[in-house]
Order: C-alpha cells, then sequence, then structure tokens
C-alpha cells in the first residue's frame, strides 16, 4: 500500500475523522457508565457504519465552502464539549447524530445529505432518551399491569397498586428507568436496519417495526417480573446482578436474538417476490 497517496485522499481523511469520533463517543460513554446507551451507542454506531461500507463506491463525495464550513463548526462543537464531559451527559446521546451530519457535510455539502439520511436516522434513534418519550406518554403504569399479570397468570399471588407490584414477601416499585422505552427503541433500531439491508414488502415494512416495539415491551415486562421473583424468593445479590449488573444486558440480548428468529424464519427463510418488494 503506497502510504502517501493513501493519505492525500478526501476519503481517507473522512474515514479517519469518521473513527476518531466513534472512538472518542464511545470511550466517554463508557466512562458514564450508562448501560443503555453504551449497547444502543456500539449497536447503531456499528449499524451505520457497516451501512456506509456497503456503499462506499457510490457515495459522491464534492462538498463546497460553505458547507464544509458548517461542517468544520459542528464537528468543533461536538469536540469541544467532549473535552468537558467527565460523567453521563444528555449529550452523549446527540452526539452521534451531530457528528455524522457534521462529517456529511465535508464530504458531500448540503446537496449530498440525501445520500446519507440512512445512517443518520439509524444514529437519530440514540437522541431519543428514555425521558423523553415519558415525556410524551408514560407507559410505567402499563409495564407493572403487564407484569403483574404475569406473575398472575404463574400462579404467584401479586396484587398491583399504581407502579407498586406487590408480593407476600416483598414488593417492586416500577421506576421510569424500567419502562421498557430502551430495549424498545434498541430492537426497533434493528427492525430498521434489516429494512434497509434487504428487500421487504409493504406489509412487512408495516409489521416488523410494530413486532420490534411489542417484543421490546414484552421482554422488558418479563424482566420486571423477574425483578418482582427475585425480591420476594431470593437474595438482594441476585436482585441487584440482574438489575444493575450483566443479567441486566441478557434481556436485550435475548430481545435482539428473538426479533432475529422472527426476521430469519418469517422473512429470509421466504423470501417476497421482486415484483412485490424493494429496499428502503
Amino acid at each position: 500500500m503506497n502510504w502517501s497517496t493513501t493519505l492525500q485522499q478526501p476519503r481517507s481523511w473522512l474515514v479517519a475523522i469518521g473513527a476518531g469520533l466513534i472512538a472518542i463517543h464511545l470511550t466517554l460513554t463508557w466512562r458514564s457508565d450508562n448501560i443503555d446507551v453504551l449497547g444502543a451507542s456500539f449497536l447503531f454506531w456499528g449499524a451505520a457504519a457497516f451501512l456506509l461500507r456497503e456503499r462506499a463506491k457510490h457515495l459522491n463525495l464534492q462538498s463546497d465552502l460553505f458547507s464544509s464550513l458548517v461542517g468544520l463548526g459542528i464537528l468543533t462543537i461536538v469536540l469541544l464539549k467532549s473535552i468537558s464531559i467527565s460523567e453521563y451527559d444528555i449529550f452523549l446521546r446527540v452526539s452521534p447524530f451531530l457528528s455524522a451530519f457534521g462529517l456529511a457535510l465535508l464530504a458531500s455539502g448540503f446537496k449530498g445529505l440525501k445520500q446519507y439520511w440512512q445512517e443518520l436516522l439509524i444514529l437519530s434513534l440514540i437522541s431519543i432518551s428514555t425521558g423523553l418519550l415519558l415525556g410524551i406518554y408514560d407507559i410505567t403504569p402499563v409495564t407493572a399491569k403487564f407484569s403483574a399479570l404475569l406473575l398472575w397468570y404463574m400462579g404467584f399471588p401479586v396484587q398491583r397498586d399504581g407502579v407498586l407490584v406487590q408480593l407476600p414477601t416483598g414488593s417492586i416499585e416500577v421506576y421510569s428507568g424500567c419502562s421498557g422505552y430502551g430495549t424498545m427503541i434498541q430492537i426497533l433500531g434493528i427492525a430498521i436496519l434489516f429494512l434497509f439491508m434487504f428487500p421487504t414488502t409493504l406489509k412487512q415494512k408495516i409489521l416488523l417495526p410494530l413486532i420490534a416495539i411489542t417484543l421490546g415491551f414484552v421482554v422488558n415486562g418479563v424482566r420486571v417480573a423477574l425483578m418482582g421473583l427475585l425480591v420476594a424468593y431470593s437474595t438482594r445479590e441476585a436482585f441487584e446482578y440482574w438489575h444493575y449488573g450483566d443479567g441486566s444486558l441478557v434481556f436485550s440480548i435475548l430481545g435482539v436474538f428473538i426479533f432475529g428468529l422472527i426476521c430469519w424464519f418469517f422473512i429470509l427463510r421466504t423470501p417476497p417476490d421482486k415484483e412485490d418488494s424493494q429496499q428502503c
């Protein structure tokens, strides 16, 4: 490889800048100890990079002076703000979209932004916080009701009072962080990525996001029901492991795995006719 020639190509500099921005964001998110944002960041950064790599040879990399200056300005703001972050900050949610937007302007200008709409949409999902969605509609009581219903069907003497799920030997209060929005957004992102990568029918384009949101809610409801059982019939250490520790990641992985199986058995194994299908 001729490194001197490679370093003179704009594409190489754009890749280097993008890789640096990703590394900075993931490092800061890791230090913030926010598992939801970290998991979503790894997932959606990887998805955006994969989509770009698939279309790299077909991208039009022609920007103008104004677009380049705006893009550099946005990236400068992202870098300066990143320097001052020492713990979790809401900026960690919006910086991936801002970084991608600034980099897209630097690469292709405002006229070429439409080339990157898929990547920008994927990264914008990180910006959607649980607090924002709860401000629109609070599903926490619904989550508590669903979890209590699961326990009742399993034969446990459970009662519910608002967001409080009570068992004879213990109870849990379903806080906003356990509402399920985080898992729903994560699996929804997988669904959108799937629609970008594989040909699907109009019916599948409508059903897949709905299935993803429903599955995320159900998986989280099962997790909350398990928390109730652990509080009532197990040790505090077991509860903390499944609530705060590595065990909390199992349900996110489980949700993604189940959704992957749904896509495999109902879509990939029986691909739609070319006349009825198209990629997003």
